[in-house]
């Protein structure tokens, strides 16, 4: 046994050598914005009271959703994309729904032509995992009085007595201890319901309000619905396993979460849904009251249709003129005529050809009939004229008739 667990367990410790080298740079990412926040707000609260350390990891929290700002916007175009891929998803259940692996390509196939990501709905909360982990960490720490890094050493104490409500926000409902004990679970009580609460109505506010009928059946349902209960009830029965700090950190997520949801839902809902139909309300009610046309500037509508052509008022460009060969300015008039008509016809489209121009089957009669150049004055030769082949026929029988009639 002991030769078998000692391999075991150097793998084991290999695993968290590295886990805490990889983690390393959040502990002092995190360390640091907690001291900053800190140091700013003891300039007006009391440095070593449980209000100053809460309010810095709030700030703490407010700095991390704001560097997330656009991932949330790729989970909500995502989300979109989801949303209009439903009728396609349906055909392919319907094409494919015997062959599951067939279902898989074909699904990821459409995934990648559209460039969704089914998944991106969880990357906030997936991006969020190691930073609250590092939180919990360096509070884990502070709780034993010890430091994860040199930023927090000057802290330690001041962080493991700080106390809100008379509970110390280093301990957790599981191991609370000390004259506060008892107002430490009833903190982390409050607190874990309102962490799931606001995690639960965020997602329910998504589903009921910016989601169309066809996104709620299918993979993208079952999606959903994960994280609309199996996320709360995660962070409900871990919440007593969190330091205070670490539950005021995910409070204050949600409520960003719930705050920023809210917002894009009410300016910029998904087609289909009631909170799109609910804005247009809004637009139409607006209208009346300020006396324009019922659907004007309202999405969705013919109104709308028109205020986007009408809004285009650009002058049209002038074009310029072209410019005229020689052989078009010696023509005069006349030529520039033709060749104004020549290039309205070709921009329109239409290929005419001159009026003047030879047809084929002419060409021979113009060959035999033109006019022979004259010959200078001092010329004495003269160009024999072409017979033709009757001409030569009719010479000859005059010849003939001469001879029959010298003969007589």
């Amino acid at each position: 046994m002991t030769l078998l667990a000692i391999p075991g367990l150097a793998v084991w410790d290999g695993i968290v050598d590295l886990f805490n080298t990889v983690m390393t740079p959040l502990y002092w990412a995190v360390s640091a914005l907690l001291v900053g926040w800190h140091w700013l707000l003891s300039q007006v609260l009391d440095p070593n009271g449980g209000w100053a350390w809460a309010l810095s990891i709030a700030g703490l929290t407010v700095v991390i959703r704001t560097l997330l700002i656009p991932l949330f916007v790729r989970q909500i175009r995502s989300s979109r994309n989801m949303q209009l891929l439903q009728p396609k998803m349906k055909e392919l259940q319907k094409k494919y729904g015997h062959d599951r692996e067939k279902l898989g390509q074909e699904m990821m196939k459409l995934y990648k032509e559209t460039g969704t990501n089914p998944f991106s709905s969880c990357l906030p909360l997936l991006l969020q995992s190691p930073i609250f982990l590092a939180l919990f960490r360096v509070l884990d720490y502070a709780a034993k009085g010890q430091a994860h890094s040199p930023i927090m050493q000057p802290y330690v104490s001041s962080l493991q007595h700080a106390k809100i409500f008379g509970a110390e926000i280093s301990q957790t409902f599981l191991k609370a201890s000390g004259p506060g004990e008892n107002n430490v679970k009833i903190v982390a009580i409050v607190l874990i319901i309102l962490m799931t609460a606001t995690m639960f109505t965020t997602q329910l506010q998504l589903m009921r309000k910016n989601m169309p009928k066809e996104a709620l059946t299918g993979q993208a349902a079952q999606m959903q619905k994960v994280m609309l209960y199996v996320f709360p009830v995660f962070f409900l029965i871990g919440g007593f396993n969190f330091p205070i700090g670490v539950l005021i950190y995910w409070f204050v997520s949600n409520l960003w979460t719930m705050g920023q949801q809210f917002y894009v839902i009410r300016r910029n809902p998904a087609p289909g849904t009631p909170a799109y139909d609910a804005m247009q309300a809004r637009k139409r009610e607006h209208n009346v009251r300020h006396g324009k046309p019922v659907d004007d500037g309202v999405p969705g509508t013919a109104g709308a249709a028109t205020e986007t052509a009408t809004s285009d008022r650009r002058p049209a460009q002038r074009q310029q003129p072209k410019r005229q060969s020689r052989s078009d300015r010696k023509g005069g008039p006349a030529a520039g005529a033709a060749t104004a008509s020549d290039s309205t016809a070709s921009s329109n489209g239409q290929t005419t050809a001159p009026q003047d121009a030879p047809r084929p089957q002419d060409a021979p009669k113009n060959a035999q009939g033109a006019v022979p150049k004259k010959q200078p004055a001092g010329s004495t030769k003269r160009q024999p004229a072409a017979k033709s082949a009757a001409q030569k026929r009719a010479a000859q029988k005059r010849a003939a008739q001469k001879r029959s009639g010298g003969s007589r």
